[in-house]
């Protein structure tokens, strides 16, 4: 009996490990499936934000219209490429790899101006004529077509993680003696934007390289290329107040966290120089004229700059609202070829170099979800005309021949409501402000002693107004509302009324010149994709 009872506990025993054993396995087994059950979650988690991110960029390009009121997409069922690429409504497979998002418009705009700024859709509000000008006594009115414009998305994943878009944007405002490197960038045929971005997706890391809206530009959400706040107006000078370029430019921005992101810029420089009665000394050499054989407009100039423009920005989405945070640094050129400009003493020639800053913000509040947005952005520094609409001058020069950053600040505040689908009104405000830099006559800027008497008189000397600007405002408003919108594409008409005022500083007899111009534009438009 004895015998049989330790045979029966050797046997229990045995058991009891060997249940511990397939304990021991099946814990194991439930470790490995929920780590693979929430690697699995995880990697749906982050396809479902790639997708996101995909289609937010598809529907960017696609959409290319004013507000809320977009383009009807074309009607067909999403396709899967390599890698877990969606090719959304309104895209377009190209093989079995690239998505290919057509986008664009045709337009007619009609434009009335009173006084006469001899201008196309795009206003020149620091052109703005005084009333010594026939000009000033004139209006103008004109269509114009050539605001019509054509792009395209191109994207593809190389593997599921690492994304390469490649995007371009033309229209037609350029006209050959006219182009340069200020702004726009405008060029024949006008590039708006062409660009190639590398978006690495599980790290947050993006590249882009290429011409695109600066990163000084506000954008509507994240930092994300296409999603920039532009205004609405059908003047393609936008509103006073409104800081931005398009120009060629190496960026970087990182995902740091959700709701927040961070970009650096090196952007193509060129300064804006005071127009006439500004003349540079002989000897001092601050822009020269572009060179043909090397392919820049020989029509005009181009400002000495040995430096980039740098920008940062920083952007956060708390849960209400976008906010940004953002500055930069500017680089001024100049050489001198004698250091006594009033004897014109041949000495040993030297080159100067100023720096120039802004500093700035901007916040975007949807006050009303879905039906009133309010939006306001800011920039204060020195060297900052270039970044804004009316292109105050960046630089004058001081007595010595170096050169004189021009205090600046740009404002701007606007309201776009969503009246219904398909419809939106918007006002704009803009304001911006140039000081006094530089020396006491034509070199500087704002000098007190420039002749301001016959600003006002008809068919006065030229040499008799010099005004210089020192103040540009605005205030715009129109609407957009959508005509037709199903398969057929969209036809969208539009208007737009502004108020412009150009003050100068006072002169030597304590005048201080001002006009103001008054502009209508309307629009009609057919977007096809």
């Amino acid at each position: 009996m004895t015998a049989r009872m330790d045979a029966m506990q050797r046997q229990m025993l045995a058991m009891q490990q060997e249940l511990a054993i397939l304990r021991r396995q099946a814990g194991a087994q439930r470790t490995a499936l929920a780590g693979e059950t929430r690697e699995r979650r995880m990697l749906s988690q982050e396809q479902s934000r790639l997708a996101a991110r995909t289609q937010r960029q598809q529907s960017v390009a696609q959409a290319g219209g004013p507000g809320g009121a977009r383009p009807s997409a074309s009607e067909h069922t999403p396709v899967i490429l390599a890698n877990d690429l969606i090719c959304n409504a309104g895209s377009y497979a190209l093989g079995s790899a690239i998505c290919f998002t057509p986008g664009g418009f045709v337009e007619l705009a009609g434009i009335f101006r009173s006084p006469n700024v001899v201008s196309d859709v795009a206003t020149d509000f620091n052109g703005i004529p005084f009333r010594n000008s026939p000009q000033s006594r004139e209006s103008e009115f004109r269509f114009s077509a050539r605001q019509s414009r054509l792009s395209g998305l191109f994207t593809a994943k190389v593997d599921p993680t690492l994304q390469i878009s490649a995007y371009y944007e033309i229209d037609f405002l350029a006209a050959g003696t006219t182009s340069n490197s200020r702004e726009s960038n405008s060029y024949t045929p006008r590039v708006r934007q062409v660009f190639t971005t590398i978006d690495a997706l599980d790290s947050g890391w993006h590249v882009l390289a290429g011409q695109a809206w600066s990163l000084i530009t506000t954008d509507a959400t994240g930092i994300i290329p296409l999603k920039e706040q532009i205004p609405l107006t059908i003047d393609a000078q936008y509103v006073v107040g409104f800081n931005w370029t398009r120009n060629p430019q190496v960026r970087v921005v990182k995902d740091v966290a959700p709701g927040l992101w961070v970009g650096l810029s090196v952007e193509s420089p060129q300064s804006v120089l005071p127009p006439s009665p500004f003349a540079a000394p002989g000897l001092v050499n601050v822009n020269n004229t572009g060179d043909a054989a090397g392919l820049l407009n020989n029509s005009t100039t181009y400002s000495n700059n040995s430096v980039p423009d740098v920008i940062g920005k920083v952007a956060i989405e708390p849960g209400f609202g976008h906010y940004e945070v953002k500055g930069l640094v500017r680089f001024f050129d100049d050489r001198l070829s004698a250091t006594n400009l009033t004897t014109a003493t041949r000495l040993p020639g030297r080159s100067d170099t100023a720096v120039g800053y802004g500093i700035g913000g901007a916040a975007t509040l949807p006050v009303i979800d879905k039906r009133l947005d309010l939006q306001v952005s800011g920039l204060v520094g020195q060297g900052i005309g270039r970044y804004g609409s009316a292109q105050l001058p960046d630089f004058a020069l001081k007595a010595d021949g170096s050169v004189a950053t021009i205090p600046a600040f740009q404002l701007l505040a606007g309201a776009v409501a969503h009246v219904q689908p398909g419809t939106d009104v918007y006002v704009y405000a803009g304001w911006e402000h140039a000081a006094r830099a530089g020396a006491r006559n034509a070199t500087g800027y704002g000098s007190p002693t420039l002749v301001v008497t016959g600003c006002d008189v008809e068919g006065a000397a030229s040499g008799t107004c010099q005004a210089e600007t020192r103040d540009i405002r605005q205030i715009t408003g129109g609407f957009w509302h959508d005509l037709y919108k199903g398969g057929y594409g969209r036809l969208v008409a539009g208007a737009q009324v502004s108020y412009t005022e150009r003050d100068a500083f006072r002169g030597a007899q304590g005048i201080q010149p001002s006009n103001h111009l008054v502009t209508g534009l309307t629009s009609l438009r057919y977007y096809p994709f």
